[in-house]
């Protein structure tokens, strides 16, 4: 039995058994997938050559010499019990196989039949990437630009047709915006925001923080700079003050006391080390010293200053020249509460 609905498959958020090797789900994986693979790294690196050397029944018998009793029932254990848990799962290997049909054939075997996502892997990368390809061409996208600080996130966050960029990057956008959460691969990364496109339709504006070409480590796709360049804007306008207090709440109050509070300071001066060039050398050293002094008596408020500093010296005068770049009209701005009224009522 096989299955070849992808769009259904993401839009049920069906669990998907995924029984490539680790390394290649370590590359880029689908939301939902679990891994479960039927070769571990080397065992897939044999097979591959023997296949490359003497053709696919070389191949295979050497996969049944590879599959001790011992790996088979270790296999079937963790099959099934994934099976057990989710009774509703697809099977997939890179191309829906002769990995996919093995593992097929011994769960069924075992009395558990799945079925097999038709082409695989390779298939479904192939199906988000056109999906995401024709909802930049045609989707009505909004973007909320405003200056660091603002509540850019908040207002993504506040609103239903929204994809939150940075969540699913699991980055904060900006040279200070690592979590401690690692970041996932570009491919999966992708694969992500073309599900939550997917799930939102195009009937209607989605909404996206405006965001440069990387967050973190990972690339937006070309086609969704292009879109997100070219978009009209609603534009977040908040005092300093305010944006200095969302940026305390944000950054400092969660690592204050905390057992990351050492490394929160060393990554502040990591982090300013990697814009010294911009701030300029005495800035760059003030900045240092006024961050160094707040982190090592712990105190909020003395961060209120270097915070200033940054917004309104290195990163407004940033985003101004940003701003001016995009071609997309401008559709509304004010303050917060204002924007998110705004999206929300925007059909």
């Amino acid at each position: 039995m096989r299955s070849s609905d992808y769009r259904q498959l993401f839009l049920q958020d069906t669990p998907l058994l995924d029984v490539r090797a680790p390394v290649e789900f370590t590359q880029g994986h689908f939301p939902r997938s679990h891994n479960r693979p039927l070769l571990d790294d080397q065992q897939r690196q044999q097979i591959g050559l023997r296949y490359k050397q003497q053709g696919q029944d070389a191949a295979i018998e050497l996969g049944w010499q590879l599959a001790t009793d011992a790996i088979q029932t270790a296999r079937l254990k963790a099959w099934g019990e994934f099976c057990q848990h989710h009774p509703n799962a697809l099977l997939y290997c890179f191309r829906g196989g002769l990995r996919s049909q093995l593992s097929q054939q011994l769960l069924a075997k075992a009395g558990i039949d799945i079925p097999i996502v038709e082409g695989g892997y390779k298939a479904m990368r192939r199906f988000l990437l056109e999906q995401l390809q024709r909802a930049c061409a045609s989707a009505a996208l909004i973007i909320i630009a405003g200056p660091t600080g603002s509540g850019k996130t908040k207002a993504i966050q506040a609103i239903d047709r929204a994809i939150d960029l940075e969540h699913r990057a699991c980055h904060r956008g900006s040279v200070f915006g690592a979590t401690a959460q690692p970041q996932p691969a570009q491919i999966s990364f992708e694969n992500q925001i073309s599900v939550d496109w997917l799930k939102l339709g195009t009937q209607a504006p989605v909404f996206m923080e405006d965001e440069g070409r990387l967050i973190g480590r990972l690339a937006l796709p070309q086609e969704l700079q292009t879109a997100m360049a070219q978009a009209p804007m609603v534009v977040v306008q908040e005092p300093l003050e305010q944006r200095v207090e969302w940026v305390l709440q944000d950054y400092v109050d969660p690592a204050l006391g905390g057992a990351q509070h050492a490394a929160f300071a060393a990554a502040i001066q990591a982090s300013l080390g990697r814009i010294k060039k911009r701030l300029g050398g005495l800035r760059h050293r003030e900045l240092a010293a006024q961050f160094e002094h707040a982190c090592q008596g712990g105190e909020r408020d003395k961060f209120r200053k270097p915070v200033a500093c940054l917004l309104r010296d290195y990163y407004d005068p940033m985003y101004n020249y940003q701003l001016c770049q995009r071609r997309g009209q401008r559709l509304f701005q004010g303050p917060l509460g204002a924007v998110i009224e705004y999206c929300k009522d925007k059909k």
